[in-house]
């Protein structure tokens, strides 16, 4: 654990360096400006038109030849809100296949073959009900999820191998109080109880601080969640765990299964 921790950091330093290299080394000029926004134009109309793999495809070209921050940033952002919009259609891509439902099937046992969750088969194929049917086609996601939380910024970063999928802004512990190390998401609770010492606050308590999801570590007490004070997200304020916003924690929650590795970095 410890390598692969060592690993993930030296990453997430590399990535920093590239990154920085790529806004101060690079030199715009005419042809390089034009093929950018070029992109950027053929990249919002195929989003318009609903193509959003091409669309995808035409924001991560014009992202390699951005010569700003700000405009890195503004692409990034339309490729994550692609990345979630594709998770969450029946658009295929190369994170899905085309599942079959065979008799005695059930999105649980489904989900578990899979290492994916029962939410996300329902987000990604557009159904309500639990109750499949024999030779129902479903698009079931293959990809492994992984989070990587950096507290030096208080963002989280939903990952896929070496691709970000999502990033979050979220709150980690005061004083530098959350934990550092490779965690795995070992259970999962809607609208948790929060059991803080000496008292148990029920979900519909105004002093249940937890939000509605609650993904917990192996390491008792710690997990990520969500907030009922989200003006402080951005910040260190919590007791240890890591705080999101309600609507992100319950996306992430939906998208990533028991099991999912969380690496915590300063």
């Amino acid at each position: 654990m410890k390598k692969q921790f060592i690993i993930v950091i030296a990453g997430v330093v590399i990535v920093g360096i590239l990154a920085a290299l790529l806004v101060l080394g690079r030199k715009p000029d005419g042809a390089h400006l034009g093929a950018q926004k070029g992109y950027i134009k053929e990249a919002d109309m195929a989003f318009l038109n609903g193509d959003l793999l091409q669309a995808r495809k035409l924001y991560e070209q014009a992202r390699e030849k951005v010569d700003d921050t700000a405009g890195l940033k503004e692409i990034q952002k339309k490729i994550e809100d692609i990345n979630i919009k594709v998770l969450f259609s029946p658009i295929m891509d190369k994170c899905a296949k085309k599942y079959t439902v065979k008799p005695n099937d059930s999105l649980a046992k489904i989900a578990k073959e899979n290492n994916t969750t029962i939410e996300l088969i329902k987000r990604a194929n557009n159904i309500t009900s639990d109750i499949i049917r024999p030779d129902q086609g479903l698009k079931v996601n293959t990809c492994k999820f992984s989070i990587v939380v950096d507290k030096s910024q208080n963002i989280l970063f939903l990952k896929v191998g070496n691709e970000i999928v999502k990033t979050y802004v979220v709150s980690t512990g005061k004083n530098n109080s959350t934990p550092v190390g490779v965690f795995k998401i070992i259970n999962k609770q809607p609208n948790p109880t929060w059991f803080r010492a000496g008292a148990v606050v029920p979900p519909d308590s105004p002093e249940n601080i937890l939000g509605t999801r609650w993904l917990g570590f192996e390491l008792k007490g710690y997990g990520i969640h969500g907030t009922t004070m989200p003006e402080d997200l951005g910040k260190q304020v919590t007791l240890g765990c890591v705080r999101m916003r309600n609507d992100e924690v319950e996306e992430l929650y939906d998208i990533v299964p028991v099991g999912t590795e969380v690496t915590i970095v300063d």
